[in-house]
């Protein structure tokens, strides 16, 4: 039996709309399990479009 590849089987995926809420579900639990953030807060960020992410700027070297 010849295997297909999981966008092929499964349902959601086929759907690009389904297929992106569904990811940033998954990602958001799972950074939220190692951050401590909530997941609400994790997927509001994650499905702002064209928004830039904040850049940390520190007034010491990493070094």
């Amino acid at each position: 039996m010849k295997n297909k590849p999981l966008i092929d089987t499964n349902p959601y995926l086929k759907v690009p709309a389904k297929y992106r809420k569904a990811l940033i579900a998954n990602v958001a639990s799972s950074t939220a399990v190692e951050t401590g953030a909530s997941v609400e807060s994790i997927a509001r960020i994650l499905a702002e479009q064209n928004k830039p992410l904040p850049v940390k700027k520190t007034s010491h070297s990493a070094r």
